[in-house]
Order: structure tokens, then C-alpha cells, then sequence
């Protein structure tokens, strides 16, 4: 189940950077080039940024490549290595899932709520928001059991 959502989020981020740098140029190219513009360009594109990023989340944590400092704890014997993976596990797990909670709630507060310039609900922004979290949830939840995390290459 977890590789099937993992394909669907590199689909969607594929989708979603295409659409946002197709509307921008389009954008860029009317307004510089012919000193018009389109109205919606700006919010569109602005939803689709935010909905990118929480897509790529959950792939980042699969991959190990979120951000971490393990200065201290990789030279501290696995046993306590594996003991800190799991610690954060859980913490990454709880917070996750009070974000997406919160997230879901807001959208159902705001859904009535539309963006200025197209008619489309303002709560579309947190629906990535949702996702991401859930999806990023599901990926902490191996190094429950394992105590490690994947490591992403260094660039030293």
C-alpha cells in the first residue's frame, strides 16, 4: 500500500511542477510580452508550490533526505542509535498526526471560503497538507520496529 501512495505522489508532484511552471510562463510571457496577464495565475500557482512540496514530504522521509543533525548521535553505539530512530519515530508520528487532524478540520471550517480571483475553495491549500502529513506518518512507522532510518548521501 505504502509504494502504491508513494507512485501516486510522483505522479502528482510531476502533475502539479508541470502545471505551476506552464501557468507561470504562460503567465511571464503575457505580461512582459504583451502587457496583459491572467488574473487567477497567481493563486493557482501558489497552490500548486504548496501542494508540491507536501507531496514530495513523505518522499523525502522515505529517502532519509529530511532534514536531521546527527552529529552527536552517530557516534553513539547502535543500541542507543536505534533507541533515538525510535524516539523521534514517535514524536514525528504524533506530530503528523495532529497536523493532519488540524489540517482536516480546517478544511472542512473553510471549505466555503474561495480564493480571490478564481472560484475555488481557499481549503484546497491544506488538502496537501493532509496528505503529506498522513503519507510521512506511514513512512515513520517501519522505524518503529527496525530503530533505523535511512540515510541519504552526503554532499561533503
Amino acid at each position: 500500500m505504502l509504494s502504491t501512495l508513494d507512485r501516486v505522489s510522483y505522479w502528482l508532484i510531476a502533475t502539479v511542477m508541470g502545471a505551476m511552471v506552464a501557468i507561470v510562463s504562460i503567465q511571464v510571457l503575457l505580461r512582459y510580452g504583451f502587457n496583459s496577464s491572467i488574473d487567477w495565475a497567481d493563486d493557482i500557482s501558489r497552490l500548486l508550490f504548496v501542494a508540491s512540496i507536501f507531496f514530495a514530504m513523505p518522499l523525502a522521509v522515505k529517502e532519509g533526505a529530511h532534514i536531521g543533525i546527527d552529529a552527536l548521535v552517530e557516534h553513539l553505539p547502535e543500541r542507543i542509535q536505534k533507541g533515538f530512530v525510535r524516539l523521534i519515530a514517535v514524536v514525528c508520528i504524533v506530530l503528523f498526526a495532529v497536523v493532519c487532524w488540524q489540517a482536516a478540520f480546517l478544511v472542512h471550517d473553510q471549505w466555503d471560503e474561495n480564493l480571490p480571483t478564481v472560484d475555488l475553495s481557499s481549503a484546497l491549500f491544506l488538502v496537501p497538507v493532509c496528505w503529506g502529513t498522513f503519507h510521512s506518518l506511514l513512512h515513520f512507522v517501519p522505524y518503529l520496529g527496525t530503530g533505523v532510518m535511512p540515510r541519504a548521501r552526503r554532499i561533503e
